[in-house]
């Protein structure tokens, strides 16, 4: 991810001390870095983003992504492999290399799906702690639903009454339905839904099924089922067709298929994050996507080899809640739960000391 600043985010209003040119010249240390720090291990993910408070939000400073496979064969054994622990292990003192050099006000580390549902979850961060000094805490599904709200807050417009706000990860699918009010009170979680499905268990489960039609529509169709209650208890559909609803997507899926649908050479964040496409190019771009194959996915600069396998069970993820929810137009958002854990920590930290309050975290030294 580049180094690029977010649109400006309500709640982080005037200067900061950490802008102005004299702050280089400041003692380096927790209690004086400007920095903050998030960092996410997912079930198919390891990522950390280092950004320094702006005005209207922040400044990307570092960032860290690797495919780890936390969950790979979690679905069959309940269990987090131990070649799947060393991966992610690996990645989290690669992240702890990065933050030794450059020292943070604070940091949030955080564990989802695959922790959340693995029998030795807790051991696995346990051993994470001794070995790397990182205290990582298990978020709920409300909690993830909460944190990709507040990081594309800023996405939205005055004509938005509800945002669809759907987040297709490793192993869950998370789906917000969020009430938007005028002004300067921020969006409302009115419901969530946490589906067990996601890129990795989908992969592993059927996989080379998804490159046939009947395989991929298969998990449509399974994938939809299991949607129709949640929409059935909010009336969506019904809001849907009043008007007002913008669908809005923060997983790899809806970025790489902005990234096919723009035709862009590479992927670059800045011409996608934030870029609204009719569901008609999103359909096509899924349909090039299908059409590729193994070979073309790997091949495709917006894919590559090492996203393969999950690609086709994310869009067949993303084809289920587009046919149960029918909105013309998708707002990609490449954004998530870093994003909004660190506007939580600058606020936190803007607000002044209070009680459990996120603390510096200088703590991993000698672990790494």
């Amino acid at each position: 991810m580049p180094d690029d600043a977010l649109p400006a985010t309500p709640g982080l209003p005037g200067p900061d001390p950490c802008d102005a040119p004299a702050a280089a010249a400041l003692p380096q240390g927790p209690a004086r870095s400007c920095a903050f720090a998030a960092l996410d291990l997912g079930t198919n993910n390891c990522r950390l983003l280092v950004a320094a408070p702006t005005p209207g939000g922040f400044r990307v400073l570092d960032s860290f992504s690797r495919i780890v496979r936390l969950g790979e064969g979690l679905a069959g054994t309940g269990r987090l492999s131990d070649a799947a622990m060393d991966r992610a292990l690996g990645a989290l003192r690669s992240c702890v290399e990065k933050l030794g050099r450059r020292p943070v006000r604070a940091l949030q580390a955080v564990a989802t799906e695959a922790c959340r549902r693995a029998a030795n979850g807790p051991a696995f961060l346990a051993r994470v702690e001794a070995e790397t000094g990182l205290r990582l805490r298990v978020i709920s599904p409300r909690e993830e639903a909460e944190l990709a709200m507040e990081s594309c807050a800023p996405l939205l417009d005055r004509h938005d009454r509800r945002v669809l706000l759907f987040d297709i990860g490793g192993g869950s699918t998370e789906i917000a339905w969020v009430r938007v009010h005028p002004g300067p009170r921020p969006p409302e979680l009115i419901g969530y839904i946490s589906v067990p499905v996601g890129v990795v268990t989908l992969s592993e489960r059927c996989g080379p099924s998804c490159f046939t039609e009947a395989g991929f529509r298969a998990v449509v169709e399974e994938v939809a089922e299991r949607l129709h209650g949640f929409d059935a208890v909010h009336c969506i559909g019904q809001e849907i067709r009043a008007g007002g609803v913008r669908l809005m997507g923060t997983s790899g899926t809806v970025t790489t298929l902005a990234g096919v649908a723009m035709a862009l050479p590479r992927y670059r964040r800045p011409l996608v994050d934030g870029q609204t496409l009719d569901m008609e190019m999103a359909d096509r771009a899924l349909g090039d996507l299908f059409a590729l194959g193994r070979e073309g996915l790997a091949a495709h600069p917006c894919v590559g080899p090492d996203r393969v396998e999950f690609v086709l069970p994310g869009c067949a993820v993303f084809a289920a809640i587009r046919e149960v929810w029918p909105v013309p137009r998708l707002t990609v958002a490449d954004r998530g739960l870093r994003e909004g854990i660190l506007l939580r920590l600058i606020r936190a930290d803007r607000a002044g000391p209070r009680r459990n309050a996120p603390r510096p975290f200088p703590h991993w030294h000698g672990h790494a």
